[in-house]
């Protein structure tokens, strides 16, 4: 009988290498605390340290109790290796999206490409509308200013028999323009 390993998941409020480094940060300090209160006499106040909502997301979705060594050793080694061996994608936008957006972005890329993606969020204010598109070795422009430039010829052609169309007056019935 094989012995299926459990694989941690990453919530989809976690979507940039930035937010796992701070988690990885925060596990660390969690850690040195631990080691701190095993230092102290016994009978001194203890108190823990406050957590972010990201971590108390990720030790839920997983069942992981970070006062056990064994399930912070568990998310720091999960962690770690996501934030050296991830696939990354950087997407620029207009403007900021609002995180839903981000989050519903970050489901359908790990639902479809790689369970552990990470995105890169940035700010390109010349794309109009749309997106832009990185990885280590693609580039995709989703943008509206590429789409009219993809269709400019079409677009002055448009333009160009919109001109030669006589121009008509509108004609007055009654003191109202039909």
């Amino acid at each position: 009988m094989e012995h299926k390993k459990e694989e941690l998941v990453l919530p989809a409020s976690v979507s940039g290498y930035m937010e796992v480094a701070r988690v990885l940060r925060e596990i660390d300090s969690i850690d040195d605390h631990m080691l701190q209160l095993k230092l102290r006499n016994s009978g001194t106040e203890v108190k823990l340290p406050k957590t972010t909502l990201t971590l108390d997301k990720i030790a839920n979705e997983n069942k992981l109790n970070l006062l056990h060594e064994t399930d912070r050793k568990k998310l720091q080694k999960f962690l770690s290796l996501v934030k050296e061996h991830a696939p990354v994608i950087h997407i620029s936008f207009s403007s900021d999206p609002s995180p839903i957006f981000i989050e519903k972005i970050t489901l359908w890329l790990r639902k479809e490409i790689h369970p552990q993606i990470l995105l890169t969020i940035g700010l390109q204010p010349t794309i109009g509308a749309g997106c832009v598109v990185r990885t280590t070795n693609r580039f995709f422009d989703f943008s509206l200013s590429q789409n009219f430039l993809a269709k400019k010829n079409l677009l002055l052609q448009r333009l160009i028999a919109v001109e030669k169309q006589p121009i008509q007056k509108p004609q007055i019935q009654n003191g109202a323009p039909s």
